[in-house]
């Protein structure tokens, strides 16, 4: 039996209907205990396909302190769907013949509950050594560790003496010295190297949340990316960090966590921080603005729930793909014989995500 408790398509076998049963009780269940559940369904028609033709969609993180999967279910005619996992992140292949048309619908089942770390005081013991945390000390293409980005994060934390401390510095050095740039197409495309060397310190989440993570792991200090998708909206004051309607297409942000002793895996995200202070009305608030100091002491060590991570991947290699690794994969991707489509391009990949809580 797989990690995710998986449903395949609407077929009546009496394990598929046991399955639906149990993922009922356990929904049930978390709901009573303050969970909320979202129900994402997400309908992808690939356009002008050649030959065979593949997607892939980013599923649901399992199970966290802050999120549990209750399921999956998924129906493609004519093509094949595989769900498959990984350490860092679960996915769903499917593949069509030529002459069938690409059509997939996958809707996931998903509980969240708001995230915060108590850092007044070291509460979680200490790891006998950092060997488990090897692949979020690590550099990857977009996030070099070595030349501007180690000089760059020994400056900020060279004042800091604990992990927290040199963490807290980094991310008032992003929330400080980065701008939120609304022309960025997507969530922008993670190049911390090139970002620091230019001194063009704007983006989206993936740009700004990656930098933190860079300067985080230069400094010594795991840190990864969390990427997913906006789910509803905010229930903390912050009408630009929620969903504004049912339709969550290009609602997708990355969030960031640091792993700091004696704390345990930590929330933050200084995108959002930046997200604040261009959006949130009038406009263009500087970072003295009361609803930006409350929006940078809220996103470092706690997240509010109104959105559902996928996975922690970097430099991902889809499989069966004949194209490059992805930088992360957060957006759904599609291939055919004349190679990948532009999943930020509706003429060549045309998708959409519906989202609804479930009462």
């Amino acid at each position: 039996m797989n990690r995710r408790a998986f449903l395949m398509s609407a077929t009546a076998a009496a394990a598929t209907l046991a399955d639906r049963a149990a993922g009922a009780r356990r929904a049930q269940s978390l709901a009573e205990e303050g969970w909320r559940l979202f129900e994402l369904t997400t309908h992808v028609h690939v356009q002008n396909a050649s030959g065979v033709t593949r997607a892939w969609l980013p599923t649901p993180l399992v199970g966290t302190p802050y999120q549990q999967t209750l399921g999956d279910t998924y129906h493609a005619d004519g093509g094949t769907s595989v769900m498959v996992e990984n350490e860092e992140l679960d996915l769903l292949i499917t593949e069509w013949p030529s002459g069938v048309e690409p059509i997939l619908t996958m809707t996931s089942r998903v509980a969240t509950r708001d995230h915060v770390v108590d850092l007044s005081s070291p509460h979680v013991p200490p790891p006998p050594d950092l060997s488990r945390f090897a692949r979020y000390l690590a550099p990857t293409r977009l996030l070099p560790l070595d030349g501007i980005v180690k000089s760059t994060s020994a400056e900020i934390a060279r004042g800091g003496g604990t992990d927290l401390e040199k963490a807290r510095a980094i991310y008032d050095w992003i929330v400080d010295n980065t701008f939120r740039d609304p022309n960025t197409p997507g969530c922008g495309t993670g190049d911390i190297r090139w970002m620091l060397e230019t001194k063009n310190l704007g983006g989206k989440c993936a740009d700004i949340n990656a930098l933190f993570v860079g300067l985080a792991r230069a400094a010594g200090i795991p840190a990864r990316d969390l990427y997913g998708v906006r789910v509803a909206p905010s229930k903390a004051g912050f009408k630009s960090l929620g969903l504004s309607s049912a339709d969550a297409t290009k609602a997708q942000h990355c969030r960031a966590e640091v792993y700091l002793v004696g704390f345990g895996w930590v929330p933050v995200d200084p995108a959002d921080v930046r997200k604040v202070a261009l959006e949130e009305s009038p406009g263009n608030l500087p970072v003295t603005h009361t609803k930006v100091r409350q929006a940078r002491e809220r996103l470092f060590g706690s997240w509010e729930m109104n959105w559902v991570a996928f996975n922690s991947g970097q430099d991902v290699k889809l499989p069966r793909s004949a194209g490059k690794p992805l930088g992360y994969f957060m957006y759904p991707q599609a291939e055919t014989s004349n190679g990948r489509a532009d999943s930020l391009s509706p003429e060549t990949f045309r998708y959409d995500i519906a989202v609804q809580e479930v009462t």
